[in-house]
């Protein structure tokens, strides 16, 4: 049977599916920090991806999180006016900025990530005992995008 509109099934094409179930798990844990924490999930991105991260740039954070390079941006801006992270010029690309963390962004860092881990396990529980096949799939899938 050939594909076309009348038999296309969007509810089980997987990139439709895997971005709207991303972008309702983003904005799911981003209920829990916002409010407590006012800061947005581009900025929860940064932060996390700079926590662990050893002085990563607004480049690899762009590349890494997904984000467009502009939105990085801007949450860094925040996030350094914020006290959160500081800004270096790169030694060897001048034009590259590398992000750091102050210890008010480590002690925020240390306050998410246990709502992150909760998350986590919440989201494992539904999953049950598939996970290991579940992230199995999602580094396969990880890795052939990338090839």
């Amino acid at each position: 049977m050939s594909v076309n509109a009348a038999n296309f099934d969007l509810e089980r094409y997987l990139p439709y599916r895997l971005t709207v179930i991303a972008e309702q798990l983003s904005a799911e844990l981003a209920k829990q920090y916002k409010q407590t924490y006012g800061i947005s999930i581009p900025e929860w991105r940064v932060l996390v991806n700079v926590g662990y991260t050893r002085k990563p740039s607004i480049r690899d954070i762009e590349k890494k999180a997904g984000l467009e390079k502009s939105k990085v941006s801007r949450a860094a801006s925040r996030l350094e006016a914020n006290g959160y992270l500081i800004k270096h010029t790169d030694d060897q690309d001048r034009r590259l900025l590398k992000l750091s963390l102050t210890e008010k962004g480590q002690a925020l860092l240390d306050e998410l990530i246990p709502i992150a881990q909760a998350f986590q396990t919440r989201l494992e529980s539904k999953i049950g005992a598939g996970v290991p096949e579940f992230h199995a799939s999602l580094d396969r899938l990880d890795a052939k995008i990338i090839d």
